[in-house]
């Protein structure tokens, strides 16, 4: 009995060492979390406001600045260069009263927020109006991938606005501010080419575009003061309160209501764009699952309009009722477009005879594709015979060649010992011409024709040429011989 106790407590004492262990175990991980993660240590809450407040102002030198990145956003979205529009975001100063919107929110600071909202608005004026006039005297020769893609914000400019600003207050409230960060932000959240993309609406009379757009500075200013009101917040900066003043308390009553008000469509776009997001990429899944893996099914193109909740399929080929009712079935009822289940599907197809039509062209250009090639295999055997008949040819040429040198040295070395042997001789030549007497056999005659001294008397000349032609017949080893007197 007295051993069983002992064993009890000895699994006790083992338990509450173990549990000791694992609180120490969480204890250390705690703290290591809290040191890596904790920045409130290294806040400065005045230098921090008064940064803020400093880049609030816009006049003078700001607002020149202001108009000058426009121009050079506006040029890089006529020129859709990407490098460019980055260059005028670095040097946007419209980041300046966002942040102080979010601040004076914050802290309670209502002349702050006054003058930051009046600063935004006046910037905001500014740059539409700027960028309207470029576009109205150098208008876009057509629509590029850098203004359509600021034209339809998604969710994620929202996460890149809230995650952005987030990084960005971290930073400003920092000692000694990380400005590889503040710019890194300014690329990412894009304030300037927003606008410019409106003030190019505004120019071509395209309220879509214009629309779209605002739509986008807006979410990236909102999320902005949403993230810089949220850090301050957390960081414990002081309130602003107001002694004996019964209208400054009412201001600060509607302030914290403004700043309610503004925060709810903040909410809003985010669940509507992130909706809107998911709508998308489940249409994307479900033309490339349910319609484009189908190999009876020939898609021409598709139309969603999330407005009112309708997808459009045109197909090639006429699809027919069954077929149709399959798909709205898998659009509506199928757990993996759950997002789509109030859609509308609308189908249009081609009549039978144009798609036959096009399936017999296919298939006729596709048999001449395959007779093309046919035909280049054939040219590409007959260059390469073609080639071995051309290195035939001249490997011939070079062997004649060097039997003709091999007979130009020994005919030269003959005349030489002819001139020696008979002086009279001005001039010999050697040559070998094509004869027929029957015109069906071909042969070929060796001549030699030289010219003498037109003293020496025929006579001797008959005799010398026997001599001649014996000793050159000797000397070139040939049967026959004849020869030709040049006169």
């Amino acid at each position: 009995m007295e051993e069983n106790l002992e064993k009890d407590k000895a699994v006790e004492q083992v338990k509450q060492e173990v549990k000791q262990d694992a609180k120490g175990l969480f204890m250390s991980i705690k703290k290591f979390l809290l040191e890596l993660l904790d920045f409130r240590q290294d806040t400065d809450h005045q230098a921090t406001i008064e940064a803020i407040k400093v880049d609030i102002p816009f006049k003078g030198a700001t607002a020149w600045i202001l108009i000058f990145a426009v121009f050079v956003a506006s040029i890089g979205l006529n020129a859709n260069s990407t490098a460019v529009v980055i260059g005028a975001m670095l040097i946007s100063p419209l980041m300046g009263p966002i942040l102080g919107i979010g601040m004076s929110i914050a802290i309670n600071d209502i002349d702050t927020l006054r003058k930051s909202l009046i600063n935004l608005a006046t910037m905001i004026v500014l740059s539409l109006l700027t960028a309207f006039l470029f576009f109205y005297i150098f208008p876009l020769s057509e629509d590029n991938s850098e203004l359509l893609g600021r034209v339809r914000p998604d969710i994620r400019d929202v996460l890149i606005a809230f995650f952005g600003g987030l990084a960005l207050m971290v930073a400003r409230t920092k000692k000694g501010t990380v400005a590889s960060v503040i710019f890194g932000v300014a690329i990412a959240t894009a304030l300037m080419p927003p606008l410019c993309t409106a003030g190019y609406g505004l120019a071509i009379g395209n309220f879509s575009y214009f629309f779209g757009a605002m739509y986008l500075f807006i979410i990236n200013t909102i999320f902005i003061a949403l993230a810089t009101f949220l850090v301050l917040k957390l960081l414990s900066f002081p309130m602003l309160k107001y002694i004996n003043s019964a209208k400054r308390r009412r201001t600060a009553q509607l302030a914290s209501v403004l700043a309610i008000v503004v925060m709810i469509p903040a909410v809003f776009t985010f669940v509507t764009v992130y909706k809107e997001s998911k709508m998308n990429i489940q249409i994307s899944k479900f033309i490339k699952n349910e319609v484009n893996s189908n190999p009876s099914f020939h898609l021409m193109e598709s139309t969603p309009n999330l407005d009112t909740k309708t997808l459009q399929l045109k197909f090639f080929n006429e699809m027919g009722e069954g077929e149709i009712n399959a798909l709205n079935n898998q659009l509506t009822n199928n757990a993996n477009y759950k997002a789509l289940k109030d859609f509308k599907l609308e189908v249009k197809g081609s009549n039978t005879k144009s798609f036959d039509l096009i399936t017999i062209a296919y298939k006729d250009k596709r048999q001449e594709l395959e007779d093309s090639k046919k035909i280049i295999l054939g040219l590409r055997k007959e260059i390469e015979e073609l080639k071995n008949t051309i290195t035939v040819l001249n490997q011939n040429i070079e062997q004649r060649a060097a039997i003709n040198n091999k007979n130009a040295i020994a005919f030269s070395s003959i005349a030489k010992e002819a001139k020696i042997r008979f002086q009279d001789i001005e001039k010999i030549g050697f040559s070998k011409e094509l004869s027929s007497s029957d015109f069906i056999k071909i042969d070929t005659i060796p001549i030699a024709i030289v010219k003498w001294n037109p003293s020496i008397k025929s006579s001797i000349i008959n005799v010398k040429e026997l001599e001649l032609r014996k000793w050159m017949q000797a000397e070139m080893k040939l049967d026959t011989l004849f020869i030709k007197r040049e006169k």
